[in-house]
């Protein structure tokens, strides 16, 4: 019997060119879809006659609803170190394999961008280059600002938020950092200056967000932590949507209170008919955070690997709730 084998949510069409499928096509039915599945629904009907799942990072869940109307899946192959849009548990129930892969870069690139979406928020390239495409100049563009001098405010200065503190420092900015568990002592080994929440709030030309989407960080910042933020403040969001409180920025967005500058939003894709698409004083970036070559070339490797050594009756590089 062939082994079908479901490449998901490859929106870029980089998958067949990231890796050697060879050794994969020769023992299974391998197909690759390039479209965002839209529900759960859609979901099941593309994927129910499939024994094998490789998945993009978060971009399709598997909750357990989704796994019951799967019946003939025996391994998902996601990519990325953890996946908290999979249930684990109902994979185990069903005697349903689960692997990851490892990254292939250090977060270089998730940072990068996020330092670009400071740029482009403080500076409107992107608002100048749309303009000229149009056969316009500069009417229309609100003055930018420089960020030397200016106070970067980081929520969250794990790697990635360390990095960008590196690369704020070199442009001569005041680097303030926050979360819950940061103390003093590691702000300064990271790069930064300890602020309390609000403090930081209220001192920051440019906030930007490095945190992990859980429970306890979903909505960090809402309503009340908008209001006190400088008017033009500019926020960045290139970790999770759900760290903002999408009607606050919305609102904040419609006054001309901030700029936001965006790679990630509480749906994605984003809806063609979100108000975002349509809200002034934003950069909207399609969640490019880890969309890099270096990336796809140990996702995509990786993955065979994970799927040729099932087919062998191995399992390796497991997915784990610890991975």
């Amino acid at each position: 019997m062939t082994i079908k084998v479901a490449v998901l949510d490859d929106w870029q069409g980089v998958a067949r060119t990231s890796a050697d499928w060879t050794a994969l096509t020769a023992r299974a039915e391998v197909r690759f879809f390039e479209d965002a599945l839209p529900d759960e629904d859609a979901a099941a009907a593309r994927l129910k006659d499939f024994d094998v799942v490789m998945s993009m990072r978060e971009r399709t869940p598997f909750p357990a609803s989704l796994i019951a109307r799967l019946p003939k899946l025996r391994l998902l192959s996601v990519t990325g170190a953890r996946n908290k849009s999979v249930d684990l548990k109902a994979l185990a129930e069903r005697g349903i394999a689960a692997t990851r892969t490892e990254a292939g870069e250090d977060g270089s690139a998730t940072a990068e961008l996020a330092l670009l979406l400071m740029l482009e928020g403080s500076r409107r390239v992107a608002a100048g280059d749309a303009n000229i495409r149009a056969g316009r100049f500069q009417d229309g563009i609100a003055p930018g600002f420089t960020l030397r001098g200016k106070t970067l405010g980081l929520i969250g200065l794990g790697r990635l938020g360390s990095l960008m503190a590196s690369y704020a420092t070199v442009l001569g900015m005041t680097v303030l950092a926050w979360s819950p568990n940061l103390t003093p002592e590691r702000a300064e080994a990271g790069g930064a200056q300890y602020a309390a929440k609000d403090d930081l709030l209220n001192r920051a030309d440019v906030v930007s967000l490095h945190m992990v989407l859980a429970p306890a960080t979903r909505g960090i910042i809402g309503a009340r932590e908008i209001g006190l933020l400088k008017q033009g403040a500019v926020i960045v969001n290139s970790s999770r949507g759900p760290l903002i409180e999408e009607a606050a920025l919305l609102a904040a967005l419609d006054t001309g209170r901030i700029v936001a500058a965006l790679d990630v939003y509480d749906r994605e894709p984003l809806p063609a008919d979100h108000p975002l698409r349509r809200a002034p004083n934003t950069v909207l970036s399609p969640h490019l955070g880890y969309c890099v070559q270096e990336n796809f070339a140990v996702f995509y490797r990786q993955s065979i690997e994970n799927v040729l050594a099932f087919l062998d009756g191995k399992t390796i590089r497991p997915l784990t709730d610890g991975a």
